[in-house]
Parts: C-alpha cells; structure tokens; sequence
C-alpha cells in the first residue's frame, strides 16, 4: 500500500477548476418567464456548436453516455431548450475508484432562436453520442435578389 501525500492546495486547485469550467461552458444562464426571472444549473453541462446555413440554423451537441429516452428537446416562445440527464452506473465489484471526473446528472441548455427561424420546420437527430437540432429558416425571410434600375 502506497501512502499518498495530503495536498490540500491541490484540491481547491480541482476546484477552482470545476468551477471555471462550469462558468466557461455557460453552466449559469438566465431565463425569462413571464415577469420572472430564474437562474437555471444543471449537473453538468454538454457543449454545443451552433451554425448557420442558407437555410437553416445547426445546433450540434456532445451528450456522450446519454440515451436518446433521456434527451428532451423543446421549443416554447422562441426558446430551444435541450435537458436530459446522464445515469452513473456503479456496480462495487470490490474496485476502488482513485478519480471519478465524469459528470453525471442533470443538464440543461437554452437558446434564443432567431425570428426568421420556423417554428414549425425543426428536426432533431440523436445517434452516437451526438444531438442535432436543425431549424429551418423561414420562406419570408430569405433574401431575395432585386434588378433596380437607376437612371
């Protein structure tokens, strides 16, 4: 048996790092219902990359471990809202874990879409650990090439 050295700098250092991971990553957001306002924080939280094409806005997101039934994705006046949660799984088979730094638990995210997005066009896609959300751009607001002539 190897004795371990306490350190407990170390330890605020792991911390501090959680922390500033979490406020990176947007682990805080605010959301307004209404006339109230409320703080929302999950567990943990999964990152996104959001794009746009010509037709269309791209949400990607990371939710490795997570099954599709625990994956919701909802969208209520203009807010795209993507929660679920991740299931730790431990059998004690007699193993003794050193250093768990997998999150586990709830999370949430929420994103303003655009006005010109349409509501009613959104599909979302789960495989492999990876979550795509498509929502297509309105017919109205593409743009549209116009010859004026100026004389």
């Amino acid at each position: 048996m190897n004795l371990t050295k306490w350190e407990p700098l170390k330890e605020l250092e792991d911390v501090y790092g959680r922390l500033n991971r979490i406020f990176k990553r947007g682990g805080l957001r605010h959301e307004s219902s209404n006339e109230t306002e409320t703080l929302k924080a999950g567990d943990w939280v999964p990152s996104v990359d959001i794009s746009e094409t010509d037709s269309a806005y791209l949400i990607k997101g990371e939710i490795p471990g997570v099954e599709k039934k625990d994956i919701k994705v909802t969208l209520e006046r203009g807010m795209l809202t993507i929660q679920g949660e991740r299931k730790q799984e431990r059998e004690e088979r007699g193993e003794k874990f050193y250093r768990c730094e997998c999150s586990y638990g709830n999370f949430v995210r929420s994103f303003r879409i655009p006005e010109d997005a349409d509501e009613s066009a959104i599909k979302a896609d789960f495989k492999n650990g990876m979550l795509n959300v498509s929502i297509n751009k309105s017919a109205k607001a593409k743009a549209r090439a116009v010859d004026i002539s100026v004389s």
